[in-house]
């Protein structure tokens, strides 16, 4: 065995691949994602679509009138957006056992968010924790 795949597979053990370190930073985004079931699936269909338009004008007063060509649109985008996370993907996973009959798994949801984090937008690290889950 090579010296450096030694290493990093002792490395590994002690901190963890970087695999598992995403999953456990989106751990409790997933948490709080299964602690709002309850709460949606007693909502009526016209409470739910009520829901639905609050948690889209939320955002969009967050956002204000930010204009495409402002230099800090990114940061503002995430900054209005990260608060929306959990109850969106709440709702989502609602909406898919309500018209679907099928509900998301927890793996789907993991691999779902984890394509919302900044660094799934420069690496395939979103694609690889989907998979591999």
């Amino acid at each position: 065995m090579r010296v450096d795949t030694m290493i990093d597979r002792v490395v590994a053990r002690f901190i963890g691949t970087k695999h598992e370190r995403d999953v456990k930073q989106i751990q409790p985004l997933v948490d709080a994602i299964n602690a709002l079931a309850p709460e949606y699936e007693q909502l009526s269909d016209a409470q739910f679509l009520e829901k639905t338009a609050q948690l889209r004008t939320q955002v969009k007063e967050r956002l204000g009138d930010l204009p495409l060509d402002d230099p800090q649109y990114k940061e503002r985008c995430k900054e209005a957006l990260e608060p929306a996370l959990v109850p969106a993907f709440a709702m989502v996973r609602e909406a898919g056992r309500r018209k679907l009959g099928m509900r998301h798994f927890d793996v789907q949801l993991i691999g779902g968010i984890a394509r919302t984090l900044p660094t799934a937008r420069t690496t395939n690290s979103a694609l690889t924790i989907s998979a591999t889950t």
